[in-house]
């Protein structure tokens, strides 16, 4: 007995003895992903936001077009044809207002949506903000290139004007393009409302009717000044020079220059906003 109970002291002892095996260690929290390079994830917004608006926006750009193409028609009932400024003016105003209704109009709404609910999502995303900015902007300015260009064409040909310098098209849309969706997608993120945001997009749009389709010689002087704030009118001002006989070619790089300044700090901006409604 006494030799059993010695036994199972030493087994119990052994036992004690035996290293213990540590506890499993807890997992470690995933990392965060590391926040994509500016350029990727600048391209990578601007084509998801041109195939949207691609399936959503045809029908508006449509009627974006179709409402320019109709305003040229009312004023070649008062604007005689040639190559006079109420003509130039008139045609060039009309095709950049296509851009503010898109670019300034339509961003205002999506930004201001976006804002009411939805914008959470891409705070989560390791998207810069200034590429969900500048990637949304472009996409939404580069939609407008085929209703530009056709509302230039057509208005050329209503009012008999040169064609020849139809080419600016292709600088005015993404200069005026940026300076108008910077501002719009800055409206629709200050808003405190969406149908604040609509509201803003609205007004912007009937200003660049009213101050860019409008001969400037024909508005009042206090007017005059205030188209000198509006970011088209730069725009309208560089196509309608396009449109003389021999163009100032020095002109339209100072009006160009002008829409791109204005659209470096309208972006930034709209940036500056975005930050702030992500934070809030």
């Amino acid at each position: 007995m006494r030799d059993t109970q010695g036994a199972q002291d030493a087994s119990e002892a052994a036992r004690d003895a035996e290293p213990v095996a540590p506890a499993p260690a807890a997992p470690e929290p995933a990392a965060l992903a590391p926040a994509a390079r500016l350029l990727p994830a600048l391209a990578a917004v601007y084509r998801a936001q041109l195939s949207r608006a691609r399936v959503a926006r045809v029908p508006l750009l449509f009627v974006a077009t179709f409402q320019s193409v109709g305003i040229m028609i009312l004023m070649r009932g008062v604007v005689d044809g040639g190559a006079g400024d109420e003509a130039r003016a008139v045609v060039a105003g009309s095709a950049v207002l296509v851009v503010a209704f898109v670019a300034l109009n339509l961003l205002a709404q999506y930004f201001g949506q976006l804002r009411a609910g939805g914008l959470d999502h891409y705070a989560t995303l390791p998207v810069p903000a200034p590429a969900v900015v500048l990637g949304t902007a472009a996409a939404y300015a580069s939609f407008t290139v085929p209703g530009v260009a056709a509302t230039a064409v057509i208005g050329a040909l209503l009012y008999q004007l040169p064609l020849g310098g139809l080419w600016l098209v292709l600088a005015v849309v993404p200069l005026a393009g940026a300076a108008l969706a910077g501002l719009g997608a800055a409206l629709g993120l200050l808003a405190p409302r969406p149908e604040l945001a609509t509201l803003a997009g609205q007004l912007g749009m009937s200003a660049a009717l009213l101050l860019g389709v409008l001969p400037a010689g024909r508005l009042p002087e206090p007017l005059r000044w205030t188209r000198e704030l509006l970011p088209s009118s730069y725009g309208v001002d560089a196509l309608a020079e396009m449109f003389e006989p021999v163009p100032d070619v020095g002109l339209v790089a100072a009006h160009l220059g002008v829409c791109g300044a204005v659209g470096v700090a309208s972006l930034a901006l709209a940036t500056w906003a975005y930050r702030r409604a992500t934070r809030a």
